[in-house]
C-alpha cells in the first residue's frame, strides 16, 4: 500500500512538473544529504544547473519546482559532498601505480622476490623503482642494506622508497650512478655508512642525488599514469586532491590536462619551495581555476619519525639522534618573510616537536596574531603542549593525517618514550585551537580511500580495528568533525569554502553517494563503506 502511495504522489509530481517547473540539469531525490554546512543539517532532494547546486529541500518542493531528463532516485542512500584529501601526493601516487608495490610486505627477503616479479614482467626496465617498505613491520626492525639487492641485481640499478618517503635504499648499480661514496655528504640528509661504506640507505635530502639519476616518464607516459590515478580517486569518491610540493612543469601539465578536459579532478597544488620557483611564482601570483588552485608554498621543516628524520626537542627514546631540519633556519625565516609579502599561504611540512615550534616561531614573527593568511602545519604529529595555543595564537590551521596515528601506534612510543608520544597525533586539542582542522591522507603514505582517515579519527584504530578501545581516545574526533575535516574544513585550508565542500547553492555540484551512513554505522563498519557514485559539477565520473 505504501509503494502505491508513493508512486501515485510521484506521478502527480511529474504531472505537475510537465506544467510549471523550471527546467535543470539534473535531480537527486529519495536521499538522506548531509550538506555539511554551518548546522550540519540534512535534506532529501537537490537539483543542479550548470555544474552547481541550484537547490537543496524536501523531495516534494524539488520535484514540482524543478524537472530534467535526468533525475536520480538515491532509494534512501546517504550523500556527502564530494570528499577532499587537503594533503596527498597526486602527482607522485600515479608513478606508484606503475612501480613495485611493497606496501605490507614482512622482510627483506620477500621484497627480493617481489621485485623479481616485478623484473620478469618488466624486463626491458632500465631501473626497477619500488615504494612501500617499512623496516618497523618487519620482525628485524632495522634499515636494510644493499647486500641481497647486489646479489640478485648486480647490474639493473634498484631504488625502493621507504613508506613515508624519507628514506631510500640503493642497490651498488645505483650509487654507482648517483656518485655516492663514502664521503658523500648532504645537509639535511644522510648517507648511512656501515664500517666506512654506504649501505644504500638514503635518508631526506640525500634521496636527492638519486633522484637525478633516475629516468623520468614522458608527458604521455605521466598522462597516462594520472588518469589512472584520477580514476582511482573518483571510485573512492575524492573530488578533490592535493599535490603537497611539485615541480612548475607539473603544474603546468596538470592545467593542460584539466583544460583539455583529460583530467577531471580538482587538485590543490603546493608549489615545491625552490629559489627558482619562489621568485618564478611570487612575480606571478596565485592561480585558480575551477579545478586548479595554486596559492602555496610546501616547505619541509624536517623529516619523519620512522626513518628517525623528524627534528625533536630532545633525542629519540631509540636513538641518539635528535633528527634533523630538511631546511636551514636562515632559508626558512627568509622564505617565509617573502611569502608573507605575497598572497600565498606558507604549508611546513613539521613532524617533530622541535620542528613544529621553530616553525610555528617562525610564522608568529610575520603573522603575529589573529589573521586570515591559513598558513597551514603540514602533519603537526609531534606538538609540545606549551606549543599547542599557538595554532589558535597566529590563526595556524593544522593538516593532519589520522591514518599516521593508526600506522605509526605500534612504534611511535618506541621512538618517543611513554610520555612523549602523548603530545602526539594530537588531533582534537589541534582542532580546538582554531574550531577546525584540515584531515588528508598523505597518500601513496597511507592508503588512498578517504574512509580509513574518517575511521581513524573517530575510532583511532586501524584496519584490524585494533585497538579494541582506540588509541588514545582523549584525541578523537565526533563523526561530525570527522567529516567536516575531509570536506568543508579542508576546503577552507584551501581558501575554497565559498565555491564547494558542502551542499548548498551556489557551489559546486561535488558529491558522493555512498551505500551506508557514515553518521550512523559501528566504527568497524566505516572503512568498508563502498561509494555508489562520484559526481564532479553534476557529472556523474564513477
Amino acid at each position: 500500500m505504501k509503494k502505491i502511495v508513493f508512486l501515485l504522489h510521484f506521478c502527480f509530481l511529474l504531472n505537475a512538473q510537465n506544467k510549471s517547473s523550471q527546467s535543470v540539469d539534473l535531480i537527486v531525490h529519495n536521499a538522506k544529504v548531509y550538506t555539511v554546512d554551518k548546522d550540519f543539517t540534512t535534506a532529501e532532494a537537490f537539483a543542479i544547473k550548470d555544474g552547481k547546486f541550484l537547490e537543496i529541500g524536501k523531495n516534494v518542493n524539488i520535484l514540482t519546482k524543478y524537472k530534467s531528463a535526468k533525475t536520480i532516485n538515491a532509494n534512501g542512500k546517504p550523500i556527502y559532498p564530494g570528499f577532499y584529501d587537503p594533503h596527498s601526493h597526486f602527482f607522485n601516487y600515479a608513478q606508484t601505480l606503475w612501480q613495485a608495490d611493497l606496501v605490507g610486505t614482512k622482510s627483506f627477503p620477500e621484497i627480493i622476490k617481489k621485485l623479481q616479479a616485478f623484473n620478469s614482467q618488466h624486463p626491458d626496465s632500465k631501473w626497477i623503482i619500488g615504494r612501500g617498505w617499512d623496516q618497523n613491520d618487519w620482525a628485524v626492525k632495522k634499515f636494510p642494506s644493499k647486500e641481497l639487492l647486489d646479489k640478485s641485481f648486480p647490474q639493473k640499478p634498484i631504488a625502493l622508497v621507504r613508506i613515508d618517503g624519507h628514506a631510500m635504499i640503493l642497490n651498488s648499480a645505483a650509487l654507482k650512478l648517483a656518485k655516492i661514496t663514502n664521503s658523500t655528504t648532504v645537509e639535511g640528509g644522510l648517507v648511512e655508512l656501515i664500517d666506512g661504506e654506504p649501505t644504500g640507505i638514503l635518508i631526506d635530502n640525500a634521496m636527492n642525488l638519486a633522484e637525478k639519476v633516475i629516468p623520468q616518464p614522458t608527458k604521455a607516459e605521466l598522462t597516462k599514469m594520472l588518469k589512472a590515478a584520477e580514476k582511482e580517486c573518483f571510485k573512492l569518491g575524492l573530488t578533490t586532491v592535493s599535490d603537497a610540493g611539485i615541480s612548475r612543469s607539473e603544474i603546468e601539465l596538470m592545467d593542460e590536462l584539466q583544460k583539455s578536459n583529460q583530467l577531471k579532478i580538482r587538485d590543490y597544488a603546493m608549489v615545491s619551495l625552490s629559489e627558482e620557483n619562489l621568485k618564478y611564482y611570487l612575480k606571478k601570483g596565485p592561480i585558480k581555476t575551477d579545478r586548479l588552485n595554486v596559492r602555496s608554498f610546501k616547505i619541509y621543516g624536517d623529516g619523519a619519525l620512522g626513518s628517525r628524520g623528524a627534528c625533536l626537542l630532545k633525542p629519540y627514546a631509540d636513538n641518539a639522534t635528535t633528527g634533523f631540519l630538511l631546511t636551514s633556519i636562515k632559508d626558512l625565516e627568509s622564505s617565509i618573510a617573502a611569502i608573507y609579502k605575497s598572497d600565498f599561504q606558507a604549508n611546513t611540512h613539521c613532524i617533530g616537536d622541535s620542528a613544529n615550534r621553530l616553525v610555528l616561531d617562525i610564522y608568529g614573527k610575520n603573522l603575529v596574531g589573529k589573521n586570515n593568511r591559513r598558513w597551514r602545519i603540514e602533519h603537526a604529529q609531534v606538538v609540545d603542549k606549551n606549543d599547542v595555543p599557538k595554532f589558535g595564537k597566529y590563526s595556524v590551521i593544522p593538516s593532519v593525517q589520522a591514518t599516521h596515528a593508526t600506522s605509526d601506534m605500534y612504534w611511535a612510543g618506541d621512538r618517543l618514550g611513554d610520555e612523549r608520544v602523548k603530545t602526539a597525533y594530537a588531533f582534537k586539542d589541534l582542532m580546538e585551537q582554531n574550531g577546525l582542522l584540515a584531515n588528508g591522507s598523505d597518500f601513496p603514505v597511507e592508503a588512498v580511500n578517504p574512509l580509513f582517515g574518517f575511521h581513524a579519527a573517530v575510532g583511532r584504530q586501524d584496519a584490524k580495528n585494533y585497538p579494541s578501545n582506540g588509541y588514545q581516545m582523549e584525541n578523537a574526533l565526533n563523526r561530525q568533525q570527522a567529516m567536516r575535516g575531509m570536506t568543508i574544513w579542508a576546503a577552507y585550508s584551501n581558501f575554497e569554502e565559498n565555491e564547494r565542500g558542502s551542499i548548498e547553492p551556489g557551489k559546486m555540484a561535488d558529491f558522493v553517494i555512498l551505500a551506508s551512513d557514515l553518521m550512523k554505522i559501528e566504527n568497524i563498519k566505516l572503512r568498508n563503506v563502498k561509494v555508489l557514485g562520484t559526481f564532479v559539477g553534476g557529472e556523474k565520473v564513477f
